[in-house]
């Protein structure tokens, strides 16, 4: 089996390792990095529970190889917050009631993450857009969509 020497940036720490060829993103991050919060669902694509922010874009894992994330920087959940102190997002879905199991909660977290950096101040129909490709199997979403709404009126200052 081929591996490749990879060099990467994650939550603003520089890695450099070598891995298999056909390692996958998430099996990076979980099992090398030990960055338990990028989940592992349905390996598909479909669930989101793997979203990453790869340079600035969501990135689902499970169908990314760690060699295409070579010279990228990566934030992950555990990269959102800052030492003790929870990201405003971090702060709304648990103020909100935006976590139930809290499996889907860091793909939910990482995609509201990368839409609030594009779109300081979405509508409520462009954040249910922009988290189109996260399921939660415990909620209807609205709690989820309020979390956004409110970690973005947060971050604006209002």
């Amino acid at each position: 089996m081929s591996k490749h020497l990879i060099a990467i940036t994650v939550n603003g720490e520089a890695q450099s390792m070598e891995v298999p060829a056909r390692r996958m993103l998430s099996d990076f991050l979980r099992d090398d990095l030990h960055l338990s919060g990028t989940k592992r669902g349905c390996e598909t694509g479909t669930c989101g529970a793997c979203s990453v922010i790869v340079d600035g874009e969501v990135v689902k894992s499970c169908l990314s190889l760690a060699v295409q994330a070579d010279g990228c920087r990566i934030t992950t959940v555990e990269g959102l917050g800052s030492g003790d102190a929870l990201h405003p997002l971090q702060q709304s879905f648990m103020q909100c009631g935006g976590l139930q199991c809290g499996y889907c909660t860091p793909g939910f977290l990482m995609a509201s993450c990368a839409l609030l950096a594009h779109n300081p101040n979405p509508t409520v129909d462009e954040v249910r857009h922009g988290l189109s490709g996260n399921l939660c199997r415990c909620t209807g979403y609205t709690q989820i969509v309020e979390s956004v709404m409110n970690a973005a009126e947060k971050m604006r200052g209002n």
